[in-house]
């Protein structure tokens, strides 16, 4: 069963100083996965980070969301004397996480701009007394010399650098404080550290191990795949309703995330989904911050919300039950694209990842590259990122080989994409290119013109619209010669001729020219192979969404939705969200076993020490009663 990744409330919580459960120092890594997380054993290559890093050894580790990368640091710090410092970029993150730990009986707290100087001081105290398992620091605090000071008058534990990337300033994260965090070794050099990252390309990884100082840690980089993801890229055509049919054929009442590339298509998309019938919620930076927090509140709290947002939204979500995500606007980069994936179905249950891909697409990522402040290093990189994007949309392979190949990991066809599930055709689209390039030429030479797509397609199909015939494009000599391709046909072509640069795009209006390469095209020295989606629509997933109950025995679905009520009452009682009590494959597991007894119960995934204490007779009561 997937073990917990906690994630991200908004709720201050009091430090937790009394614990249900204790887990002494001394403890082996195997007990405390037990007693308090309630999971008999380690996934992947966790038991062997969390002994390396108990041990004393600093550790990089690359880990995919959702793959139990918090469990390698907390371990460590409950069982090493000490407190476990924690470095996380987001507030709303490690509340969330000091919510959840707090309900396993682990000492946690924080310290951040969000609590009363009392609260700090109380928090202070706990940490110098030796009272806490954990203590959760945003990096920009370590700029203060009072803090690190306090670290200095207490035993730490370890250092945990979680969000890695951000230090990276290549990447789509990047946290300037996070550059001060070298400090860390040269303060406390005898402390172990243990950096964690879900994305790292090549790059990005050499970045992190240089400015964080980690050349003598052990790496640890396990595989990216997330095999419970089902991903997909549709061509764009209407797609606010694309999106609605997915919603509703296969996940009506299901948490999810749309993003969206502006706030004004953020709020547009909102809108349209609540006005199908869909509870879906706007969230960008230009909202107002109570906002912000309410509608990400709603999300964490209630049940079948969509959030639809701008990347603004997103790191630190660590909703377990989040069964989709879609993109209506091409992601800049492969890095961002896993990343914003990464968050659905963090419990391992079926999950879908969905984007919406178009012709404007490309041409409005070109022309904002060409755009953009920086030098042409900096226009180059953010090219390659895209590049390596469009690729990604427009291979005739299985998408998640091109996926997990950005990140350097070989892998056979998934079976479980729509290029594995529906395999696209790829044909000999040399003559296509030729005609549409030819026309670009003659446009530029003959009448010292440039247009966007619109009008080279017309001229193509020998459309005799206004603006045709008032440029006189019907006189040219390519007009009218590509009627054997549909008009969506020849949006698909030029779509693939920028993503392969043998078109470039300029101006205010996306206007195309030729590029250095087409030359070898209109020569006929060298072909191109175009994608030519199938007819048929991508075949669904066979498999349900985690929220349903249709892969339950008749006589658990009741049972389970009787506990999900009962734990929908505990959560708004306490304050956090649901999964923060238990997830969904806990009360699923409840729900088939149907323990009668509080020793039936403890056998349960899931169920450690301090929820056995909490919430045992609780729960058994709910069984009793559901019948």
């Amino acid at each position: 069963m997937t073990q917990p990744d906690f994630g991200s409330s908004v709720v201050p919580r009091a430090v937790a100083t009394e614990p249900v459960a204790r887990v002494t120092t001394g403890a082996t890594p195997a007990e405390a996965l037990h007693r308090v997380f309630g999971y008999d054993e380690f996934r992947g290559n966790q038991a062997e980070i969390i002994d390396h890093v108990a041990g004393g050894g600093d550790a990089l580790v690359l880990m995919p969301t959702g793959g139990g990368k918090s469990l390698c640091y907390q371990i460590p710090s409950i069982v090493r004397q000490g407190t476990g410092v924690v470095i996380s970029p987001l507030i709303a993150l490690m509340q969330d996480q000091v919510d959840a730990l707090s309900l396993v009986g682990v000492r946690a707290a924080y310290l951040n701009s969000t609590q009363s100087v009392d609260h700090r001081r109380a928090v202070e105290q706990a940490y110098l007394a030796g009272e806490l398992d954990m203590l959760y620091l945003a990096p920009e605090r370590l700029r203060v010399e009072s803090t690190a000071a306090l670290l200095d008058r207490g035993t730490i534990a370890l250092f945990a650098i979680d969000e890695a990337h951000c230090v990276s300033q290549w990447g789509h994260d990047f946290r300037p404080d996070y550059l001060r965090l070298s400090m860390l070794h040269e303060r406390w050099p005898t402390v172990p550290r243990i950096a964690l990252t879900a994305t790292a390309t090549e790059k990005t990884h050499a970045e992190i191990v240089t400015r964080l100082q980690l050349e003598g840690a052990q790496h640890f980089v396990a595989s990216f795949d997330r095999p419970n993801i089902q991903y997909r890229i549709a061509p764009k055509n209407q797609p606010q309703q694309q999106l609605l049919q997915l919603i509703r054929t296969e996940h009506p009442g299901d948490a999810g995330i749309v993003y969206c590339l502006s706030r004004a298509s953020v709020e547009k998309t909102a809108e349209f989904l609540a006005d199908n019938g869909v509870p879906a919620l706007p969230y960008h930076a230009g909202l107002p911050t109570h906002v912000r927090a309410a509608n990400q509140s709603r999300f964490l709290r209630d049940d079948g919300i969509v959030m639809v947002a701008t990347i603004a939204f997103g790191m630190g979500i660590d909703k377990p039950d989040v069964r989709f995500v879609a993109h209506l606007d091409l992601p800049k980069s492969v890095e961002g694209y896993y990343q914003e994936t990464g968050r659905a179905g963090r419990d391992g249950l079926p999950s879908t990842a969905w984007l919406a891909y178009g012709l404007q697409d490309v041409v409005q990522q070109r022309r904002m590259i060409s755009e953009s402040e920086g030098d042409a290093a900096h226009r180059r990189t953010l090219s390659a990122h895209l590049d390596a994007m469009l690729a990604l949309c427009e291979t005739v392979q299985c998408r998640r080989m091109q996926l997990l190949g950005y990140f350097g990991e070989t892998s056979t066809a998934c079976g479980n994409c729509d290029t594995c599930l529906s395999p696209p055709e790829s044909i000999d689209g040399t003559v296509p290119a030729q005609k549409l390039l030819s026309t670009v030429v003659r446009l530029q030479r003959e009448r010292n013109q440039k247009f966007g797509a619109g009008q080279l397609i017309d001229i193509l199909l020998g459309k005799r619209t206004p603006r045709v015939e008032q440029n006189q494009h019907d006189s040219l000599s390519t007009f009218g010669i590509g009627t054997e391709l549909s008009e969506q046909e020849w949006r698909g072509v030029v779509r693939q001729l920028l993503a392969q640069g043998l078109l470039a795009v300029s101006g205010e209006y996306g206007t195309l020219g030729i590029t250095d390469d087409s030359a070898a095209v209109l020569s006929g020295q060298r072909p191109v192979a175009l994608r030519r989606e199938p007819e048929r629509a991508a075949k669904r997933s066979t498999r349900r969404a985690a929220g349903a109950t249709s892969d339950l025995a008749p006589a658990a679905a009741p049972v389970f939705e009787a506990l999900r009520a009962w734990r929908g009452a505990q959560a708004k009682e306490q304050g956090v969200p649901a999964y923060v009590i238990f997830h969904d494959a806990t009360l699923r597991e409840i729900a088939t076993v149907r323990p009668t007894d509080r020793a039936t119960l403890a056998t349960v995934t899931g169920v450690g020490e301090a929820k056995l204490d909490k919430y045992g007779d609780s729960i058994l009561e709910t069984l009793a009663a559901a019948g």
